[in-house]
């Protein structure tokens, strides 16, 4: 008899989690993996995925405005309507979760819907939302629970929504507040304005995005601002107190609004609580991660971790990656290459888009002695028609002894869409003299990134 029921058991079935699960599978592992809130992880459920429709939503009111230009003429006036939204995209949610199951019952992989904690070093404690529970036993268990939404403590802190409540809202808020300068709070800010809120961003710092290039953020800063977005920096929310059916906040700065609901978009903490860790000896490092090595291992050998559990870049694409890599050690007779976390490239789907590879110009000039600038900035052809007075940023930095080009970055329509392919030139270490020798696809706004012939600065 097998010493275990299982070879490996992944606790979350999230992004990671799957793909690990699938991939150890295909490789000959028995394999199984529980998840009690929903198939797909963040990511699917309260992530990317109903994130992007959102966006897609909130682009429609710029559509509608430039479309005049182009000859079109609406009979009325839009009109938006919330609930069509959401409970489309709840739908297509409901969709993509059957898909995941279906993919793990495919990949011959056991599926608890149930939550799952450590028990020891080789047995999982499955519960079930009925009450009922169970022991199952694994010689290697890994542990794909991502992150979860963190809120701080403040006086009427619980009055506001986190990033996993805001696509459910019963009404639509007319205004619209959310608290953060990341990822999560930009793109909030932008599609509620996009759908018709009244929208502000409170950020405590002078500027949103930091880790950004700082051209990229004032850049965008200057966009979001010419859309309608109120933008209030170096201030807090101090207090929130309900008013009917509205809230009153105060500001650091004194300040006071009327708002309909607030999103605090202040960031994820990894998704460990309940997971026994302690009992086992797995301490957290002093940001809330699990410690891990190359083989993904935690201080317990047979406790293994990724994603946005551990140190690293909380993107999908990095966990899908590290699900790789960790079949590859665990499950495979050749030890693979080290995982290469640089220049990954990120978009941000804020209005207009954000997308970029490689470092900053702030970053290059540390890391490089001299360094080239290309730059431009424009108004695409498909505004010219229109009344819109939007702008795109594009972006080159060039390592000015190799002529690499090491960072790529863009502010407009689209902007993951092409950076997506330009991170490639950049992850294969392509020359400015490679970019310059492509010829562009006219007329596009992605060939100016072929086009810069003339350094903006050194």
């Amino acid at each position: 008899m097998a010493e275990f029921e299982y070879d490996l058991f992944v606790i979350g079935a999230g992004s990671g989690g799957v793909r690990a699960a699938r991939t150890a599978a295909a490789a000959g592992a028995n394999v199984a993996i529980a998840e009690d809130l929903y198939l797909g992880g963040t990511c699917v459920n309260v992530g990317c995925v109903p994130k992007k429709l959102y966006s897609y939503a909130a682009h429609f009111h710029d559509a509608f405005d430039d479309a005049a230009g182009f000859g079109w003429h609406l009979p009325e006036p839009p009109r938006f309507e919330w609930a069509t939204l959401r409970d489309n995209k709840s739908g297509e949610i409901k969709r993509l979760n059957e898909i995941y199951r279906r993919m793990l019952e495919n990949a011959d992989v056991t599926l608890f819907d149930a939550r799952a904690s450590l028990k020891d070093p080789h047995t999982v404690l499955l519960k079930t939302a009925e009450g009922n529970t169970q022991e199952v036993s694994a010689e290697k268990i890994l542990l794909a629970t991502g992150g979860w939404p963190w809120v701080p403590d403040f006086p009427g802190h619980q009055h506001t929504l986190d990033s996993n409540q805001v696509f459910d809202l019963e009404c639509f808020p007319e205004r619209f507040m959310v608290l953060g300068g990341g990822y999560i709070s930009v793109e909030f800010a932008s599609i509620f304005n996009g759908l018709g809120s009244e929208t502000h961003l409170i950020y405590r710092g002078n500027l949103f995005l930091r880790g950004f290039d700082d051209e990229v953020r004032d850049f965008t800063r200057t966009e979001m601002t010419r859309k309608g977005v109120n933008l209030h920096f170096n201030t807090n929310i101090e207090t929130i107190e309900p008013v009917g059916n509205a809230y009153s906040v105060t500001l650091t700065d004194g300040r006071k609004m009327e708002v309909d609901a607030i999103l605090s978009a202040t960031g994820r903490k990894a998704n460990v609580a309940g997971l026994g860790l302690e009992a086992l000896g797995i301490s957290l490092d002093k940001v809330g991660k699990i410690p891990v090595n190359e083989r993904f291992e935690t201080q317990v050998p047979s406790i293994l971790a990724l994603g946005d559990l551990i140190a690293g870049p909380e993107l999908t694409p990095v966990a899908l990656a590290e699900a790789m890599q960790l079949v590859a050690h665990h499950f495979s007779p050749d030890e693979p290459a080290p995982l290469d976390y640089a220049a990954i490239p990120t978009a941000v789907f804020c209005h207009p888009n954000i997308g970029t590879v490689g470092l900053s110009e702030e970053e290059a000039r540390e890391k490089y002695a001299a360094i080239r600038v290309y730059r431009t900035d424009f108004k695409a052809m498909k505004h010219t028609l229109s009344a819109s007075q939007e702008r795109t940023l594009m972006k080159l930095v060039v390592d000015d002894a190799t002529d690499i080009v090491v960072g790529a970055h863009m502010v407009g329509d689209d902007a993951g869409e092409v950076i997506q392919g330009i991170a490639i030139a950049v992850r294969a270490g392509l020359t400015k003299k490679d970019f310059d020798s492509t010829l562009g696809i006219h007329p596009t706004g992605a060939e100016e990134f072929v086009t810069l012939r003339t350094p903006t600065r050194k």
